[in-house]
């Protein structure tokens, strides 16, 4: 009895600890995260530079994070930079009264009446939608702008969470499999269950981060391209709006290509706004219906409307890195639920999953992850 006791109190106090060390840890949730991301992602280089290298981990590490800044980091760093300074210009613009969204939409709306006989038919009131969308614009290039200013208040903090970001990928990139291991012996899941859930949660990291970030990467860089192309001023801003909203599946770039398209057509501009249609339609369209059940369906084996739901309720729940978050928690439900069926809802007289049957598919799972 009084060992029981002990036990149940030591627990306890365990779920307590574990619990008080991850508030403590949540101010730092970001880094932690992408810290974690990026040591998934960038390991099968590591392996490639361990073959050649041999068994030297500080360098191995070392190497594989420099290659992760080069090609990611840095990239990043200059095309967050670039749209903030492109917001802060537009805000700059709008107060000083040379950018009016309200009259450009007022001026699509007298050329196409359709489109408020097409709000009224839901009940929506064009006038509060213009206001809506008015204020939305005007909201998002004053936060850009705040983040411009604000930039030189907090560049400790955000040059802090990077340091840490890489601080912690590299022991990640260094110690990563013995965590794993060490993790498989902590939880009481069994070994095997374990394996699978873990090599489910690399493979859909694996796959959601590179498959939306490369598409964003691209649905950006074309839709950048034709504005830059059909002289829409602030094209960088907009390729860059563009790489962003991309991360919501079925929707995306088309949020801003098409009222750049409305709006040429309402200005007269009929040639530019058909190439911009056909542009936004055909290639940017394309992309993305292509490319993300290549890259991010196939890879995580999660059907496409799961897929664009549980991303926009990671966005929704997590932020930004919710494109991440929210596909990982659904492949863990389905995962979950997967080894739930497989052991406990068998149909009487069928044969019985063993231990040896999910050792092989944990298996199997880790070699189509790596791949």
């Amino acid at each position: 009895m009084y060992g029981k006791l002990e036990t149940r109190t030591f627990l306890a106090m365990l779920v307590g600890v574990s619990l008080a060390f991850i508030l403590l840890m949540k101010p730092f949730f970001g880094p932690i995260f992408w810290a974690v991301a990026i040591a998934l992602i960038f390991h099968p280089v590591r392996e490639r530079l361990a073959k050649r290298i041999g068994d030297r981990p500080n360098v191995i590490a070392l190497l594989t994070l420099l290659i992760c800044v080069v090609i990611v980091v840095i990239p990043v760093l200059a095309l967050v930079t670039s749209l903030v300074a492109e917001g802060l210009s537009i805000y700059e613009k709008i107060q000083g009264g040379e950018l009016r969204p309200g009259e450009y939409i007022d001026r699509v709306n007298q050329s196409f009446p359709a489109i408020e006989a097409f709000f009224a038919q839901f009940g929506m009131d064009f006038a509060e939608v213009r206001d809506r969308v008015v204020s939305a614009f005007v909201g998002g290039s004053q936060f850009l702008a705040k983040q411009a200013l604000g930039f030189g208040q907090n560049t400790f903090q955000f040059f802090l969470g990077l340091a840490l970001m890489v601080y912690l990928a590299f022991f990640l990139l260094r110690d990563g499999s013995k965590l794993v291991d060490l993790l498989i012996q902590a939880l009481p899941l069994g070994d095997a269950r374990e394996r699978l859930l873990f090599a489910k949660f690399a493979e859909v990291t694996r796959a959601t981060v590179k498959g939306n970030l490369l598409i964003a990467i691209i649905q950006g860089a074309l839709g950048g391209l034709i504005f830059w192309l059909l002289e829409i001023q602030g094209a960088l801003l907009w390729g860059v709006v563009m790489a962003i909203v991309s991360l919501i599946p079925a929707v995306g770039a088309a949020l801003v290509w098409v009222p750049a398209a409305l709006y040429l057509a309402a200005t007269g501009e009929i040639v530019s706004a058909i190439i911009l249609t056909a542009f936004g339609s055909v290639v940017i369209g394309l992309a993305d219906n292509i490319l993300r059940p290549i890259f991010v369906g196939r890879d995580t084996k999660l059907p496409d409307y799961i897929v664009l739901l549980s991303t926009l309720g990671g966005i929704v729940m997590f932020g930004i890195n919710g494109f991440v978050m929210g596909p990982l928690v659904a492949a863990l439900f389905m995962a979950f639920w997967g080894i739930f069926i497989r052991e406990f809802g068998e149909v009487p007289g069928t044969a019985v999953h063993t231990t040896s049957d999910r050792a092989t598919e944990m298996q199997q799972t880790e070699k189509s992850g790596q791949e």
